[in-house]
């Protein structure tokens, strides 16, 4: 039988493990978002501290989630959006643009660099988990 795609039911008892990058220059938001998605087995998490950290793993790996900051002091996360819209290693990723600005013009920058959802901090571990959820049951969907 096939891995169970869907995070919301999975009929034979097993799923797949979100391989998750979060970008952030802050240590506690790196620290919540992995504590939120490595519990219960939701995600496998790798960090970048820094855009650049970031670009050498993108480069490496392929996501199936990717969280980024929008403000960071090197490499942004709008140019990191840049980057991967270009990228065939992550076409697939699903990315959520984050920031403590709350104003839909970074949302709406992020959204033409492929941006799948904006999430304003502080969010919740639920919000978190539901909007993965919501994005890879539409990525499902719409491939399958």
């Amino acid at each position: 039988m096939p891995p169970c795609l869907s995070l919301l039911s999975c009929p034979w008892g097993f799923r797949v493990t979100f391989h998750t990058l979060i970008v952030d220059d802050s240590s506690a938001v790196r620290a919540f978002v992995r504590a939120a998605l490595e519990d219960s087995d939701f995600a496998r998490v790798q960090e970048a501290e820094t855009g650049f950290e970031a670009l050498q793993l993108l480069a490496s790996n392929a996501f199936d989630v990717v969280i980024v900051d929008v403000n960071m002091p090197d490499i942004n996360g709008l140019e990191l959006l840049a980057f991967m819209k270009k990228s065939p290693r992550q076409q697939g990723a699903t990315k959520i643009l984050i920031s403590t600005r709350a104003d839909s013009l970074d949302a709406g920058r992020g959204a033409k660099l492929g941006a799948d959802a904006f999430l304003a901090k502080p969010f919740g571990v639920d919000d978190l988990r539901t909007l993965i959820r919501s994005l890879a049951d539409r990525r499902e969907e719409v491939s399958g």
